[in-house]
């Protein structure tokens, strides 16, 4: 499955962030993915095959 993500990428996760949102935006792509969060603003990291797993769809396509 090869699936062409973006930076500015809306996306929703499986499991609920902490703070309470599921809604997450790409701010970069590559090997690995960072992700900020759009409740409180938390920046992860994850590598492509765990947030392919752990994503659920895309809400809003980047720029």
């Amino acid at each position: 499955m090869t699936e062409n993500f973006s930076c500015g990428d809306i996306v929703v996760m499986k499991k609920k962030h902490p703070c309470g949102s599921d809604k997450w935006k790409i701010i970069r792509t590559g090997a690995d993915i960072k992700l900020k969060c759009l409740g409180c603003g938390h920046i992860v990291m994850l590598d492509y095959t765990a947030f392919i797993k752990r994503m659920k769809k895309v809400l809003t396509n980047g720029s």
